[in-house]
This record gives C-alpha cells, sequence and structure tokens, in this order.
C-alpha cells in the first residue's frame, strides 16, 4: 500500500500545493545553476594585464611615438612580456603618427616575445657606463607625433574582419596630439558601435590624460598600469574561478534543500 487514506484529506491540500512549489522551485534553481556553471566554463577569461576572452581574436596596438620615453621602455616590455605569456591568439599594430600592422591577426601570443629585448636594458658590462636600451626598428625611421586614432583606426578594421570574437588592447603613454582628439573620439565610437571590446594599458599616463580616456571609454572600462619586466610572471595567470565556485554551491545547495523537503507525503480520501 503505497497511500495512506484519510478522511480529513482536502485540508492538507494546501500544504501539499506549497511542498510542491518549493520543492519545484528549487529544483529549477538547481538546474538553473547548473546550467549557468556549463555556459561560464565554456567562455573562460585569460588574466595578462588586462581580462581577455579565452577565444577573442587579439590585436595589440603598440605606442612607439616620440612621446615614449626610456623611462617607460621597460613598462613596453613588460606588457609584451605578460601578453606573450598567455594562450591568446593576437595581431600587433604599432603607430606614432602614422600605424602599420607588424604581427598579422591570429598568430601565438609568444610572436610577441622577440620584441621584448628592444625593450630590456642589457647588463652593465663596463663600470661607470649606464647600459642604454638597444635600439629598435621604429627609433629613426617610424617615432614621431603621436596620433592614437591612426593606431586604433587600423585596429578597428583588423578586428572587424575577424572571424572569431575581437577584441583590442592599447598600450600607450595616452597622450596624444590635441589635434587628433576629434578623430580619436570618432574611432572609439565605431568600437562602441560594433561591440569591439577596447582594453587600455598605461605607459605611466598622465592623470589628465587618464581622464580624458575614461571618458572616451567610460568609466566600466579600467585603465591597467603596464608592469615593469621584473613584475612580469613566467607564466600565465588564469584568476580564481569565483563565479564557477559560486553557481556549484548554488546548485548544490537547492539540491540538499530540496532533499530536506522530501519524502513527498502523499494520501487519498477516505
Amino acid at each position: 500500500m503505497s497511500t495512506i487514506p484519510l478522511a480529513d484529506a482536502p485540508a492538507l491540500r494546501t500544504g501539499a500545493r506549497l511542498t510542491f512549489a518549493v520543492r519545484a522551485a528549487l529544483a529549477a534553481l538547481a538546474l538553473g545553476a547548473a546550467a549557468a556553471f556549463l555556459l561560464v566554463s565554456r567562455h573562460p577569461h585569460t588574466q595578462t594585464i588586462v581580462p581577455l576572452p579565452h577565444d577573442a581574436s587579439t590585436v595589440v596596438v603598440l605606442d612607439v611615438s616620440a612621446s615614449i620615453s626610456t623611462d617607460t621602455y621597460s613598462r613596453i616590455g613588460g606588457a609584451l612580456a605578460a601578453i606573450s605569456h598567455s594562450s591568446a591568439r593576437i595581431g600587433l599594430v604599432v603607430f606614432s603618427d602614422n600605424a602599420y600592422e607588424a604581427l598579422p591577426p591570429g598568430v601565438p601570443a609568444s610572436s610577441l616575445a622577440p620584441f621584448v629585448r628592444y625593450f630590456t636594458l642589457p647588463q652593465q658590462v663596463q663600470s661607470g657606463a649606464a647600459p642604454s636600451f638597444p635600439p629598435n626598428p621604429w627609433t629613426s625611421t617610424f617615432s614621431a607625433g603621436t596620433r592614437i586614432s591612426a593606431g586604433l583606426d587600423l585596429a578597428h578594421t583588423i578586428a572587424a574582419d575577424q572571424a572569431t570574437k575581437p577584441a583590442v588592447v592599447l598600450v600607450s603613454d595616452l597622450d596624444d596630439d590635441p589635434n587628433d582628439l576629434a578623430r580619436l573620439a570618432t574611432v572609439v565610437a565605431a568600437y562602441h558601435r560594433d561591440g569591439i571590446p577596447l582594453r587600455i594599458v598605461g605607459l605611466n599616463p598622465s592623470p589628465q590624460d587618464v581622464s580624458l580616456f575614461e571618458r572616451l571609454v567610460g568609466a566600466g572600462v579600467p585603465i591597467a598600469q603596464a608592469p615593469t619586466l621584473s613584475e612580469v610572471p613566467s607564466h600565465d595567470v588564469t584568476p580564481f574561478p569565483l563565479t564557477l565556485v559560486l553557481l556549484v554551491i548554488a546548485a548544490t545547495a537547492a539540491l540538499a534543500s530540496r532533499e530536506a523537503w522530501s519524502p513527498r507525503l502523499e494520501w487519498s480520501g477516505g
């Protein structure tokens, strides 16, 4: 016999409905948390200097204009080294008052590693003679004024042609030519329009330039400071998956709470 006949069964129907509703809600919460876990785990984010979608095709836009001083060279090297340690697929755009594509999109991030040596001080070999940075390919032939819009515009064109999810990382001191600001605002608006994420890594930018870019890209886009080479870990760093842990806890708690309401009381009218 699976049910107990009760003469006052109708009086228990309200409680039965409440029990069923609570059990159903907890089951739905557990299923929803499990589904969210699967979706989030399929789209991890890698933390290099700024968070990037794992499956993004990232274009790095590097400022090598004359406003970049030797004081920031180590931070350029640090930024390139940090990104080169990631598992991302990247392209590289280098700009001054003009821009060109130094690496095509889709190459491994490790392809940036050979550029790091241009921004690394060699060991001092003679006492009294301070070491200097090695000449890079852009020192005498390319570095001139600063038009950030030129670099971002070319990167936008490259990113828009990518079949996979695009993203752009600007590495710059943000010291733009005042005559370029109107064009820069137009280019940044195109990023918003086309849904292309723009991340910014600063090379010792001034507070005024940081404020300008915060107004352009929005307060929700943090401007990270580029690390020096000594601050860069030797491997990619993946942040603790807090979201996944919370979803697992939510699903487990929902299942446990549902079981606390079991077994279901069944009866039939007498």
